[in-house]
């Protein structure tokens, strides 16, 4: 209650707004993805190198590089933060929590958008 009182914390939470509306996350962590979704991005990240003629291990590789790409584009706590590309906000909030001495997490959010 303490923290969500202080102007410090109200700026976090209009520079998180301000995220979600410029950067469009789906999700708000890596668990929160569905794990169909997951297998299908890792199977089109498979078909676009099956004819690259690389070794299995290194197209593993290639997948995994791949998926954290992925994350960074529709999870919230991944992506880099639009005012600052040199920190995750997943980093500012745990910054935040440092300064607080108070727990923060980002438990759901919802996006509003008007026309297409």
């Amino acid at each position: 209650d303490f923290v969500a009182r202080n102007e410090d914390f109200h700026a976090l939470a209009r520079d998180l707004c301000m995220q979600i509306a410029a950067a469009n996350p789906l999700y708000v962590k890596i668990e929160d993805v569905p794990a169909d979704i997951l297998d299908k991005e890792k199977e089109i990240y498979r078909d676009q190198m099956k004819d690259s003629g690389k070794p299995a291990n290194v197209v593993e590789k290639i997948v995994e590089g791949k998926m954290s790409k992925f994350y960074t584009e529709v999870c919230l706590l991944e992506q880099e933060f639009i005012k600052d590309q040199s920190i995750k906000i997943k980093d500012i909030i745990k910054e935040k929590i440092s300064t607080y001495g108070e727990n923060i997490e980002v438990a759901r959010f919802t996006r509003y958008q008007i026309g297409m």
